[in-house]
């Protein structure tokens, strides 16, 4: 188990350690899509700690005294929050912690993140019969989100890094940028017109809840199908 830390707002975040993985789908194993290939080699240089959970609705009001969400409970995902309006609530965490190292995860850090050191479609063996353990989706779910927690998370005890809530990512969308990519902690383009959504959903089917899966929406989007979690660098 990797260590992990507590702050503030009780928010837990796990240590991941550096190192290489193959990020993108593979076309004959999971029929992925042009825009998660190719797949190709990333170097994630620095350690940094993850939310161990995605950011609660108990989380949320600490920090912004509301909550937006459809499906209420102070246990589940906050949900119907833009990519925007977490940039408020990141800046508002940074100033309570005294700190300007929370932000959302690259795509890279994500996806590193979820696979845990492997190269399946999903977090665990292949077999697709296992993700009602570790993923809240369209065949389990009862069409809503459910607390955090309740399922098995990955090797590095992350969890609802499949399904619950899609979770938004610092990076633009763009679809070719894997042929570009840079090798080592890749940034995402400069510029764009919609940000990455990573991880499925409680309303997904069970191929849209891949490691290497890729949504995207526009920055100003609320849904309850859309949440997010944290890292904390430095």
């Amino acid at each position: 188990m990797l260590e992990t830390i507590t702050n503030r707002i009780g928010m837990e975040l796990v240590l991941i350690p550096p190192g290489s993985f193959r990020m993108g789908g593979d076309k004959k194993l999971e029929q992925a899509e042009d825009h998660e290939t190719p797949r190709h080699r990333v170097n994630i240089s620095k350690t940094f700690y993850m939310g161990k959970y995605a950011v609660t609705q108990r989380e949320w009001f600490e920090i912004m005294n509301d909550n937006p969400s459809e499906f209420k409970d102070e246990t589940r995902p906050v949900e119907r929050v833009s990519w925007n309006d977490v940039q408020g609530f990141i800046q508002k965490l940074n100033e309570k912690e005294e700190t300007d190292i929370y932000r959302l995860p690259f795509e890279a850090e994500w996806e590193y993140a979820a696979r845990a050191d492997t190269q399946s479609a999903y977090s665990f063996r292949i077999d697709i019969n296992t993700l009602t353990q570790y993923a809240w989706y369209r065949k389990n779910s009862e069409g809503k989100t459910h607390p955090v927690g309740r399922l098995k998370p990955n090797a590095w005890g992350l969890h609802d890094m499949h399904g619950n809530v899609h979770e938004w990512g610092q990076d633009w969308f763009e679809r070719n940028y894997y042929s570009q990519s840079p090798s080592k902690d890749p940034l995402g383009p400069s510029s764009g017109l919609a940000k990455v959504l990573r991880g499925g959903d409680w309303g997904s089917e069970d191929w849209y809840c891949r490691c290497a899966s890729r949504s995207l929406s526009s920055p100003d989007r609320r849904s309850s199908r859309v949440g997010f979690r944290l890292i904390k660098t430095g």
